[in-house]
């Protein structure tokens, strides 16, 4: 398969489960870019706990990696996760309001450097990300 043909696979259908709205057992999370920052706002129910009242870590990580990824698909530089760090700093509670954020740290060729948190209401980070993202490059690039 072409890399054309991967990067048309992509497309948005609406079903991804941190961010599509078509997806009935995701998180819906709605980004928008602010001040060069891929920013959602959300309350996490309790559906997605580890234990009572604390936000499962996966969920975390995913919300993480999509603050990231997803920021870089939707300025059009489709992307995939080449490494992913978490660190968890204090437990992120469900039913309360929280801010996803994702922004670039440097680029190198086709790998993004780029850092996200999870930060409570009260201004606390409860958990970090940083990955590499590797644009996949179109044809001819």
């Amino acid at each position: 398969m072409s890399t054309e043909e991967e990067i048309k696979k992509m497309e948005d259908t609406g079903n991804c489960f941190a961010c599509g709205q078509n997806n009935p057992i995701g998180l819906k999370l709605q980004f928008n870019i602010i001040s060069n920052q891929f920013i959602a706002k959300t309350v996490v129910d309790r559906n997605y706990q580890s234990y009572g009242g604390v936000v499962h870590g996966g969920i975390l990580t995913t919300m993480l990696d999509e603050a990231m990824g997803g920021y870089l698909f939707k300025t059009g530089e489709p992307a995939f996760t080449g490494k992913l760090e978490v660190r968890f700093r204090k437990p992120t509670p469900t039913d309360v309001p929280i801010t996803v954020r994702g922004w670039v740290v440097s680029r190198k060729r086709n790998v993004v450097e780029m850092k996200s948190e999870i930060v409570l209401e009260d201004g606390t980070v409860s958990a970090e990300g940083a990955a590499k993202m590797v644009v996949m490059k179109t044809i001819g690039e």
